[in-house]
């Protein structure tokens, strides 16, 4: 199956478990069309870059998928009615990355 990367960035007045509701509902969807959530990265509350529909923050995650083209269809079009995430992306990659946590990131920075 092809592999994907999507982050998806949800409004900054959601508690952890409404991210965590987003995260399973969006991998129920991957999973009924036949397809698989790998890893799923929850970076947490970061700072925005600019202003997303009034919003200065808001709840990172990422997810590695392996699912076929109309899994993911399916996942972007629920994604875009819902009203709790702000933007998405979702990318077609040859492999995952191992050092994709937000952590790491930083820590790569700092160095």
């Amino acid at each position: 199956m092809t592999k994907y990367e999507s982050v998806l960035i949800a409004r900054q007045d959601l508690g952890a478990s409404q991210v965590n509701n987003i995260v399973s509902e969006m991998s129920n969807v991957i999973a009924n069309q036949g397809g698989e959530v790998v890893r799923v990265d929850n970076w947490g509350l970061k700072n925005l870059a600019y202003r997303i529909k009034k919003n200065r923050k808001g709840h990172y995650v990422v997810l590695n998928i392996s699912a076929p083209a109309q899994a993911i269809a399916e996942y972007e079009r629920l994604l875009r009615v819902n009203e709790d995430v702000i933007r998405y992306m979702t990318v077609k990659v040859d492999e995952f990355s191992d050092a994709v946590s937000a952590d790491s990131s930083e820590a790569a920075v700092e160095e």
